[in-house]
């Protein structure tokens, strides 16, 4: 596992730094205003992603059904939290009441190294539009499934696992003992499942196109991959 992944601050700070970097700007570069915009993310976690959003005058929520990792956000950004700008639930998406419970759609979506952990993507990704303004936007980052650390064997502790690339693509009867034997039972959990919902780039478009949502910018990158796409 790597270091940041245990201090919480630093990992926040990271976060925050990549909305900056490369979030923000991925937008500006596909014409999509966010100052002073509904911003919603999904799988927040502390939100460090939205603390960017939230210095730039945005109206920011985040999701996550983790309670503790959401109770870190809220003593991370108690500012923000405290004047309105942000704020924060744990409802599953399914069970939301968009009107009641987040008080009206957003200009903005972002899901970021969340996408790939989701089960039934076919149905959740059409799920989304429900949450969208008019002309709003979903951002979308994740690992392909068919990068060399699409498994996420990256963040392992054992120091071989964690280095192999493409092990994630071993037929499961070999994958699957492989994991057990080198991890503990949280780690082999979370392995086995991101191996069951990773998601590939040709999968992804596929849902995309299926769910009347068109693409409106990509950038391709070696360890991650950020798409934008709108309603038509």
């Amino acid at each position: 596992m790597f270091e940041f992944h245990q201090d919480l601050e630093r990992y926040f700070n990271m976060q925050c730094w990549t909305s900056k970097e490369d979030i923000i700007p991925f937008l500006k570069q596909c014409n999509v205003p966010w100052e002073g915009k509904r911003v919603l993310e999904l799988g927040c976690a502390e939100a460090g992603v939205l603390k960017a959003f939230v210095e730039e005058g945005s109206e920011c929520m985040g999701i996550d059904m983790d309670s503790q990792r959401v109770e870190n956000a809220k003593k991370l950004q108690a500012e923000a939290v405290q004047k309105g700008q942000l704020s924060f639930s744990t409802k599953n998406v399914y069970d939301i009441d968009i009107q009641k419970d987040l008080k009206g759609g957003f200009d903005i979506i972002i899901l970021k190294d969340v996408i790939e952990h989701i089960p039934q993507q076919e149905k959740f990704i059409p799920l989304l539009k429900n949450f969208l303004n008019p002309k709003g936007v979903i951002f979308f980052g994740f690992p392909p499934w068919q990068m060399p650390f699409g498994g996420h064997q990256q963040i392992l502790a054992h120091k071989t696992l964690s280095k192999l690339p493409w092990i994630h693509l071993l037929p499961n009867f070999i994958y699957g003992p492989l994991v057990k034997y080198f991890t503990n039972e949280e780690s082999r959990a979370g392995m086995l499942e991101i191996k069951s919902t990773g998601i590939s780039i040709e999968r992804f478009e596929s849902i995309i196109q299926k769910s009347d949502l068109q693409v409106i910018g990509r950038t391709f990158f070696f360890s991650i991959q950020f798409i934008n796409i709108n309603l038509d």
